[in-house]
């Protein structure tokens, strides 16, 4: 299997890294988290235009530039080293795969080419903060029990006049960028208890009446969360009719979300690294003092191993989305245990003021608290693969496990890189 990466996908990096160079600094992302829309509007117009961020994974007919999850993975990790507070995740994630699944073809006409120009933002709510359940992650989300029961709880659907449209009443918290997406994807029930059924559907809240917004204050500024409220707010069915299985689309844009999400942690996880590494050396005195790296270097060096590890895992995902819960497992642990140790390792930074090494701790506690925690990911994984199916034996099998098998060849286009890949490597 070929685990290198393409010279496209090192451009991408490369034009990144050097694009975010000169904002990537604690100052840069906290200024740019605590804007209105809670990320730097004038850079995400620039991602969107020369890199193409929005629009890397869309098909080229819907305005995109037809590359696939490996390319969106790449920029995620950039994104996530730098902490870089954007609506790429929301948008580009989770709400633009499930138009190009479900929307009919005047609802992607009207939506898919704006979202790649970077023009329009979009997010997707779940209500109960059930994302990873709704994306089968942490749970089975057959039957939308996730989304609330019947005529309680959750988001409502009503149909008003026939082709008229919908109205939506409930409440959705913990909505990623939910205060300034321009649209929501809102999972609601439709339907009585006994026949109800999970539909999405599109509401604009710059046009649409009964809808508010309100900006939580997140463990991490630089992950943006709202709770939207719908009192009776004006929506559009997403897709032809209510017939087609959401939860089962949901569950299918699950991996590749958790392979992006799994992406944006390795990134993040090795730059707080990097500054790890470079706070330790700074420590250095004359004669090898107590200070000195030599002290600290295995400890490094296992951090190191584990971040390589987590974005092979990452990486793979991106070309194998099945084993999308797994590596966002494994990248969630490397970044909470690598910002744990980048907090302590150059001596203990505390919490008594801010420090470079806060953000990242932050990330890496949010991330997991929002998408795991990290034995649920691994328990659902677990239990899809058969690795606690009874066998004729009477015996746990775990032969079922199939998400770690590596083909012995990968298509084109669809890169798995390797720790051993063009990864950069951090020197003591």
């Amino acid at each position: 299997m070929d685990a290198a990466f393409t010279a496209e996908q090192d451009e991408i990096r490369r034009t990144l890294r050097e694009l975010l160079a000169e904002r990537r600094g604690p100052a840069d992302v906290r200024s740019a988290a605590r804007t209105a829309d809670g990320y730097d509007e004038a850079l995400w117009c620039q991602l969107a235009r020369d890199p193409g961020l929005p629009g890397l994974a869309l098909p080229e007919e819907c305005g995109g530039a037809g590359r696939g999850l490996a390319e969106l993975a790449v920029a995620c990790e950039e994104t996530g080293r730098a902490l870089l507070p954007s609506p790429l995740i929301p948008t580009a994630a989770l709400a633009a795969p499930l138009v190009v699944a479900l929307g009919t073809e005047a609802q992607r006409t009207a939506l898919l080419p704006r979202i790649a120009a970077g023009g329009l933002t979009a997010t997707l709510a779940v209500p109960g903060g059930s994302l990873p359940t709704a994306l089968g992650l942490t749970g089975d989300p057959t039957g939308g029990a996730w989304a609330g029961g019947g005529r309680a709880g959750g988001v409502q659907a009503r149909p008003v006049g026939g082709a008229e449209g919908w109205r939506l009443y409930g409440e959705a918290a913990q909505v990623l960028d939910g205060h300034s997406a321009g649209l929501l994807l809102v999972a609601a029930h439709t339907g009585g208890f006994p026949r109800s059924r999970t539909l999405l559907f599109l509401v604009r809240p710059d046009t649409a009446a009964g809808v508010v917004r309100t900006r939580l204050a997140p463990l991490d500024e630089t992950r943006p969360l709202a709770r939207v409220e719908l009192r009776d707010a004006e929506a559009e069915l997403l897709g032809a009719d209510d017939t087609v299985d959401v939860t089962d689309a949901l569950a299918s844009a699950g991996g590749g979300v958790a392979a992006l999400l799994a992406a944006e942690a390795v990134g993040a996880a090795a730059g707080a690294l990097e500054r790890t590494v470079a706070r330790v050396r700074a420590r250095e005195r004359p004669g090898g003092a107590t200070g000195s790296p030599r002290a600290v270097e295995p400890r490094l060096a296992d951090l190191y191993v584990r971040v390589e590890a987590a974005r092979s895992a990452a990486y793979y995902a991106a070309w194998e989305p099945t084993a999308g819960g797994l590596a966002l497992a494994q990248a969630l642990e490397a970044l909470r245990i690598t910002t744990g140790e980048a907090v302590q390792l150059p001596g203990g930074t505390g919490f008594a003021g801010e420090h470079e090494a806060h953000p990242y701790f932050r990330r890496a506690a949010a991330d997991e608290l929002l998408f795991g925690p990290v034995h649920r990911l691994r328990d659902h994984a677990a239990h899809r693969a058969g690795l606690f199916a009874p066998s004729s034996s009477g015996r746990a099998s775990a032969g079922g496990v199939s998400a770690g098998r590596v083909p012995a060849e990968r298509p084109s286009g669809g890169p798995a890189p390797s720790a051993s890949g063009s990864a950069e490597r951090v020197a003591v």
